[in-house]
């Protein structure tokens, strides 16, 4: 069997959001870190692929946060990755645009503009929407301050300062709108983003929600690239920091000596030895296929079996030669829902039999050549589009040593079909247009991201799986650490926080400690929708894509 002799501090299995900011972490303290990606690129579920010269991000459809001062700035210049990135703000007077049965509403950026909206189109409940509004605001501050508190008089302070967290948190969105709220319609808006943690609101946990609704209500912003843009500049900054990225190394097995991590062994066979070892892998991948039964406890192995996860979806990566924004089509997302009735949304989009009906009650549609003006070669437009299903109507492919027989085959065909018909609810006669359309499935998920039951979102974000309940970085096996969506959070910013806490319990420090001020480190923000804003450069991006589209 063969053995590397080079020793590594850390390992890293997966390069997800989480895998690569405990790698940047460590890797800037001064650690000799080793990432393994079994993909043939990294990123996880923020990879960036190319179909026929047109760029798809499978994960990334928005981030929150980015202006000068916000939570999401402040982290990716205090990792010292801010001058490699480039965002665009999505559409400030819609970045969301909700699309239920016969209704539309656009969701504004700033909160202010927020209420203001909401009132006026439901007058009689104005006093309430600008109670539930703050409240979601109190949440997700007090939430904020909780990782920062240490010291006698913090912890002797905390159930003051974090006094609505106390009292909602057990609670879950359904049972507190309902609290607040009356119109059905009114409720549903304010709860579309559920699409961003998989889970109709009777399941999902308040506070989850609110710390996603209040992640945007400055708007939605998209970084240049896609996905694909965010993971570059962090490789980049590893790799300048001596760090090494391997793909296409599938870890078969990590090695367990006496109780301790101390390495992993390729799929191969090669073995490499490290200090320790960061799974990236949610944690049924992690613990039962590569720790392996015999070297957990049984009260692990009886949490994992009790352990749920995040729905699985359906992603049509669609090129249409057509100009959408004469349909409306802009740089703000869309949410097309068949009712008001969220609850019985995510039911049918979950029911076993996926092929019913000619449509899916429930849709998110993103224009990535809109979000993001320099990837547009002024012809074809790229979309993403996605929808929620359970994993079990995909059982039947998963023991199949190549899945891509023609009974999948077939049925991927017949719910590409569905879907279509769905877009062309948005875009009429899409299908006239289509330059490519291909549909990408749970069986994908399990093949590019190796996801239990192929989730999108890691562990599932009720009640029970989220706060004190969620996995931590520091697991039962010595030296032996997770991060990614089942531990801290998920998104790019739950995740990529995950992988800074996951870095500083090995460093013995705090996470704030591992984002280092930096007056030269700044992002560069432009309006998708003004081409005024963009400077020479991207109008130059877009001259050469034109140039070479003939």
């Amino acid at each position: 069997m063969k053995s590397t002799k080079e020793k590594y501090d850390t390992i890293i299995v997966g390069s997800g959001a989480g895998g690569l900011a405990s790698s940047l972490c460590l890797a800037r303290s001064g650690q000799k870190i080793l990432i393994l990606e079994q993909h043939d690129v990294p990123g996880g579920w923020c990879h960036s692929f190319t179909m026929k010269g047109q760029r798809f991000s499978p994960g990334v459809h928005y981030v929150g946060l980015i202006g000068e001062g916000d939570s999401s700035n402040e982290l990716l210049c205090g990792l010292g990755v801010a001058n490699d990135l480039v965002f665009f703000e999505m559409n400030r007077a819609g970045y969301e645009h909700c699309h239920i049965g016969d209704e539309k509403f656009s969701m504004p950026a700033g909160m202010e503009n927020l209420k203001i909206k909401l009132c006026e189109r439901f007058p009689d409940e104005k006093e309430d929407i600008i109670e539930y509004v703050d409240v979601v605001k109190k949440v997700h501050t007090q939430m904020m301050l909780i990782p920062q508190m240490s010291g006698f008089w913090d912890h002797i302070t905390i159930p003051y300062r974090t006094r609505d967290v106390g009292r909602l948190g057990l609670f879950t969105l359904k049972r507190v709108i309902n609290w607040h709220l009356k119109d059905p319609l009114l409720k549903t808006i304010l709860n579309i983003q559920c699409g961003d943690h998989g889970l109709p609101p009777y399941k999902a946990s308040f506070l989850v929600h609110a710390i996603l609704m209040a992640h945007y209500f400055e708007g939605g912003f998209y970084p240049m690239g896609g996905g694909g843009g965010f993971v570059k500049a962090f490789t980049n900054r590893i790799k300048a920091l001596g760090g090494e990225i391997r793909t296409k190394s599938r870890v078969d097995r990590i090695l367990i000596t006496n109780g301790k991590a101390v390495g992993v062994q390729l799929e191969g066979g090669e073995q490499i030895k490290a200090e320790r070892v960061i799974s990236n892998a949610d944690p049924n991948i992690t613990f039962l296929d590569l720790v392996g039964k015999n070297n957990i406890s049984r009260k692990l192995q009886k949490r994992l079996s009790k352990t749920k996860y995040s729905v699985t979806s359906l992603i049509l990566f669609l090129t249409l030669d057509v100009d959408v924004t004469k349909y409306g089509i802009d740089s703000g997302n869309i949410w097309k829902i068949s009712e008001a009735d969220l609850d019985a949304v995510y039911g049918n989009l979950t029911q076993d039999n996926i092929l019913a009906g000619e449509e899916f009650n429930g849709v998110f549609l993103s224009c990535t050549t809109l979000k993001d003006p320099a990837s547009f070669n002024g012809r074809y437009h790229n979309f993403e589009i996605v929808t929620f299903l359970d994993y079990t109507a995909f059982e039947k492919f998963e023991n199949s040593k190549d899945y891509h027989t023609p009974e999948y085959l077939s049925f991927k065909e017949r719910l590409k079909d569905k879907m279509l018909n769905t877009v062309e609810k948005l875009i009429p006669n899409a299908r006239k247009h289509i330059v490519q359309a291909e549909l990408g499935t749970p069986m994908t998920n399990n093949y590019y991201i190796n996801s239990t039951r192929g989730n999108v979102y890691g562990t599932e974000k009720t009640l029970m799986g989220v706060g004190p309940f969620a996995f931590k970085a520091k697991t039962e096996i010595e030296n032996l650490f997770l991060t990614g969506a089942s531990t801290l959070s998920h998104g790019v910013g739950g995740a990529t926080n995950s992988g800074i806490e996951t870095a500083a319990k090995i460093l013995g420090c705090k996470p704030q400690d591992l984002l280092i001020k930096d007056e030269n480190q700044k992002l560069r923000v432009y309006d998708a929708e003004d081409p005024s804003s963009w400077p020479d450069w991207v109008h130059q991006k877009r001259e050469d894509r034109k140039r070479r589209m003939g």
